[in-house]
């Protein structure tokens, strides 16, 4: 199996009967998320699902109302 490049990474996640994942343990440690933490999720129809990291939510947040403005 080929070693993945430096600071990217992949898992698989089950979905549960009620629209659950659970993000796997070496995940919440690389990216630091706690229990209780709100986490955003993105989605596009055409490019999938997306959880940015937890800290980029208030520049998220700008780029969107930015991008509105116009």
């Amino acid at each position: 199996m080929k070693k993945a490049p430096k600071g990217k990474y992949a898992w698989t996640v089950t979905v549960g009967e009620k629209g659950q994942i659970v993000i796997p343990k070496q995940a919440r440690e690389v990216f630091g998320i706690e229990p209780g933490d709100n986490l955003v999720l993105l989605g596009d129809e055409k490019r999938g699902i997306a959880i940015p990291p937890k800290g980029s939510i208030s520049e998220i947040f700008s780029r969107i109302f930015e991008e509105g403005a116009e």
